[in-house]
């Protein structure tokens, strides 16, 4: 069974978001979108003919999004088989954060690293180019 297949997303907090995305268009050319961050799509070279998506976003400081991890970010890893990797995760003794949740781009799930850092984990849906869908 694979386990991690890339890197899904980053995610961070800051005390001043408006202020922050502004920073980052200014500075680094990110446009981010009305939710506080931006879409940066790419083509895997093992299926070019399939999108993918790895997000940057923002997050309040006060944000409980991260809970329970005291850290100020979060890492969002894409995998294959989120089910099966969270019933092998369990079974070594991860700790798993809530629930696999399903929403329409896909199956998230989280964990905590060793050091209490808090993971996400994402099965994306289908994209419009897979075969799949």
């Amino acid at each position: 069974m694979k386990r991690v297949t890339g890197v899904g997303g980053v995610f961070f907090k800051t005390q001043d978001p408006a202020a922050t995305l502004a920073w980052y268009r200014t500075h680094l050319g990110i446009d981010s979108a009305d939710w506080g961050g931006c879409v940066f799509p790419w083509n895997a070279e093992e299926q070019p003919s399939d999108t993918c998506y790895t997000v940057w976003s923002t997050f309040p400081a006060d944000s409980p999004h991260l809970a329970p991890s005291d850290a100020p970010f979060m890492v969002n890893f894409r995998v294959d088989d989120l089910e099966a990797l969270v019933a092998a995760l369990n079974d070594e003794g991860v700790v798993v954060v809530g629930n696999v949740e399903k929403h329409p781009n896909g199956k998230f799930a989280w964990i905590l690293d060793l050091d209490g850092r808090k993971v996400e984990l994402w099965e994306p849906a289908a994209s419009k180019g897979d075969a799949s869908s």
